[in-house]
Order: structure tokens, then sequence, then C-alpha cells
């Protein structure tokens, strides 16, 4: 069962990349001159844009968001998609700890829908993080997320969570950050909200449906947008240091970041913030992953690209071929001129992150997670189940106590990569492929590569109830690699 993973270790440990230009299938190569306009109709190399803000005061936001299908600006050209309030991404919303998050969900879509807010620590039951909430077409669900005092500060993000339909709707175009800002500010020159999506748009200026083998593999989109953006330009002056929130928003595509050149320092990945920031030259992003960084500019010009990332194959199960691995992606251009600035503070230390390695631990359970056909030889539906089970809104298939420490196994015998998410209680990565890890890792999407294994431990504290724990190449999720958690 165990391989030499040394190729995918940089994703645990919170390691730094970079991406480029998007080649799909169909062939199409965008150019990363300033401001031109392809064949097909996109435009590259604008200014970069960020997504509108919206800031709770007085320790409450309440936001109204609209999920609806309408032409919607991608890349410079008009295109029928998916959109939260009409833009891609949706409105970033920011919030501090102990804040109370109100969303008014209207469904416009022809199909039901929900909304997940990925990685944030709050309840799962009611009207909050309730994943068997149902916004039918038509339909407003009024939520109420309530963060506790102690949240942990970091990237966040939203998007849908109706099962069968997360894949359709994310890819589609629906998905927003959230912030849950620092107690003590780090100082930097300016921040960045950088939305990592992928979407692919047919020549009539429509998303179309995954075919079957998009599905087996996990689809992964022609065009690679930053905030719904083709290679956009960024901008600096020598020295200042700008503080990067990346949230790697596609459905199957994994991010090994790289922005050669640029001095990156690495706050924490998903909802773990290091005790002291860390140098790095890359940062490998599974689908659902979000980093924390701070690039601290020095002179000239640098592409931030998506290196090629090898997370398996799906040829066995679908009679031949079937390389997961991704091709380079240029994303966005960083271009740093201009009579340099004075240095900024150092970042304060963070507080010592809480290390479960030794804790009681009250159980231990294994999950596994595997993939195949079914309905025979050569044809047949696809299988993608954990502990040989498919989702199953009636089955509770793990039942843990309030209050207690829990080691799991993860085991992945398929040819696949699988990053597993956890909703509500964030994971510490203790051991990978067999080694013990050598520092504090906390993340709420752990990544499981093909034919091996990883150990989390996870406290079941602050909450109860009832939620579920799955696969984030979302195609895999809809096709049931998810089960039910509650505690009690």
């Amino acid at each position: 069962m165990m391989v030499d993973i040394s190729r995918r270790n940089a994703l645990i440990l919170g390691a730094v990349g970079v991406g480029g230009v998007a080649i799909g299938s169909t062939g199409l190569i965008v150019s990363q001159s300033t401001g031109s306009t392809s064949s097909s109709g996109f435009t590259t190399g604008n200014a970069l844009a960020l997504p509108p803000e919206l800031r709770s005061t007085k320790g409450v936001l309440t936001v109204a968001l609209e999920s609806s299908a309408q032409k919607i600006t991608v890349a410079g050209r008009e295109v029928r998609a998916l959109s939260y309030n009409g833009g891609l991404p949706g409105p970033t919303l920011r919030v501090r700890a102990g804040d109370i998050l109100n969303v008014s969900l209207h469904n416009a879509l022809t199909d039901p829908s929900n909304l997940h807010v990925h990685g944030l620590h709050v309840s799962p039951q009611n009207n909050s993080d309730n994943m068997f909430v149902t916004i039918d077409a038509g339909d407003t669900f009024e939520y109420r997320y309530e963060l506790p005092a102690d949240h942990p500060p970091g990237v966040y993000w939203y998007h849908p969570h109706h099962h069968e339909l997360v894949a359709d709707q994310v890819f589609g175009g629906l998905y927003g950050a959230i912030i849950v800002e620092d107690p003590e500010e780090i100082a930097a020159t300016r921040e960045r909200v950088l939305v990592i999506s992928d979407i692919t748009i047919t020549a009539s200026g429509t998303v179309p449906a995954a075919t079957q083998m998009e599905k087996m593999a996990g689809r992964e989109g022609e065009l690679v947008l930053v905030n719904g953006q083709l290679t956009p330009e960024l901008t600096a002056r020598p020295g200042e240091r700008e503080r990067w929130r990346v949230i790697n928003a596609c459905t199957s595509r994994y991010l090994r970041l790289q922005l050669d050149g640029q001095q990156l320092t690495l706050l924490g990945i998903d909802s773990g913030r290091f005790e002291t920031a860390r140098d790095v030259g890359e940062v490998v992003l599974a689908p659902g992953n979000r980093a924390d960084l701070l690039v601290t500019a020095q002179s000239g010009t640098s592409i931030l690209r998506a290196v090629r990332f090898d997370r398996g194959s799906s040829g066995g199960m679908m009679g031949g071929g079937g390389s997961s691995t991704s091709a380079d992606v240029s994303l966005a251009t960083l271009v740093v001129e201009g009579a340099s600035t004075e240095g900024l503070p150092d970042v304060p230390v963070q507080p010592l992150p809480r290390d479960l390695r030794s804790a009681t631990v009250t159980a231990q359970r294994e999950l596994v997670f595997a993939m195949g056909m079914g309905g025979g030889m050569g044809g047949g539906t696809m299988s993608a189940t954990i502990n040989n089970l498919t989702f199953d809104a009636a089955r509770v298939d793990t039942t843990v106590q309030f209050d207690s420490v829990e080691e799991w196994m993860l085991t992945n015998t398929s040819m696949l990569d699988h990053p597993l998410h956890l909703h509500v209680w964030p994971m510490q990565v203790v051991e990978l492929g067999g080694q013990p890890a050598e520092s504090v890792i906390w993340q709420d999407v752990v990544n499981i590569p093909a034919r091996s294994t990883v150990r989390v431990r996870i406290a079941f504290n602050d909450f109860s109830g009832k939620t579920v724990y799955h696969c984030h190449i979302l195609d895999h999720e809809d096709a049931g690699m998810m089960g039910i958690i509650q505690a009690l």
C-alpha cells in the first residue's frame, strides 16, 4: 500500500508554487500581452480587479446573496454562467472572531442549492452550516453563523453544497471568499484576495456538462481564472509587502504555485496559522485549500504560475489513458518597478497552535477511499466510496463523542489523489506516508496521495450535531465519496 510520495509532501507541509497560461483540450492558447484579446474573445493582461467587499460592523455582518444563471463577464467576454450577485467570484465577506454572519440566500437557479461556509468553525445545526438544508428553486433561506470568540483568523470561502449538484454549481461560477481578520494586525502595504478557479466556455458562451471521463478524473476547466480574469497584471514597488489571500476554488485542479524572483512568506494554510511565518519557494493547494501569503516585492517582472502537478491516473478504471497531470498555467503577472520603499515591521509571532500529538485519544478509526466502475466490463457508472459505501442521506456513518479527540487513518486505495474535507472541525496532520509530521499542521482539507495513507487527529469540541466529510474533488463527492458524521 505504501509508495514514495515525496512528489506531494509539499501539499501537507505548506510548500509554495506558481502557475501559467491555460491550454485546454480545444487547443485554446491565451496571450499574456497586456490588454490583448484572443480569437475566442477573452481578454488577458488587464489590471487585477478585486471582488467587492462587505465588512462586519459592531460584531455583525448581514448579507443578501442571490445565486443565479445569467450573462456575466468572464475574462472580458460576456458568457452565460452561474454567479452570486452577478459577479465571479461573489463578494468577499470580512468578519472577526465573535461576530455574527447573517446570510439571506435567494436561489434563483432552476435546481435546488444551499450554502457551505467552508472551513469556518461554526455549528452544523439549524440555520448555521447545515449541509442538510435544501433551498428549492425560487426559495430563500436565512442563515445565521455565530463565530466563536477564539475563532482562528485566516482565509475561508463559501460555495453550494447540495449533493449531486456541487461540482456543476461550483464549476459554473458559485463561490466567494470569507476573511476572518487578525486580532493583531500584520503590517502589509496592501492586501489582495486571489480566488483561483477554472471553467470551460463553449463557442456559444455557455458552460458545458462534464463527460463521464471528466467526472471520473475530476473535471479541469480550459480557462484558469484569477478573480474571473485571465492572466491579470499586478503592480508594486520594490520593498512593498503585499498580503495575498489565495483560494483554490477549482472543482478538481491542484495548484502548485510559484512566483519566481519574489520573496514569499507563508503565514498558514486553511485555518492553520504557523507560530512563525515561513519563507517558502512554492505552495501546493488541493481543491478547497487556501494560503495566507506575504509577497515582498523584488524589482522585475514575475509570472505567478500553477506548475504541473501529478495527482494520479484514472486510466485503469476507464480502459486506458486518463492521466490527471495538470499542465503548466500562467495565472498572473507581477510587475515591480519604481523607487524602493521602506521595510515594514516584522510579522508578529502568532499564538502557539494546539498540538494533539500528546493528547489522549479516545477512539481510532480508518476511512478507506476507493474508486472503480460498476455495471460490468467496459461500462457502467462510476463508483466512488468511503469504506465501501456511497453517500446515503439517511445513514450516519460515523458517531463521535463530543469534546473527544480521535485519530483517523485515511487510506487511499485508488490511483488518484483524494483531498479529504471535514466540515466544522479542522484536522491536525500527524503522519504522512508512514513519516511523522515534524511540526504542527492544521488543515480542513488534507490530501491523501494515491495508494498511500495519512494520519490525522481531530478535537470534536465546541459543537455537537451532524455534518459531513468528503473528497473535495467535487465530482467524486457528487458520485458518493461522502459520509455523515454526528457528534453526540
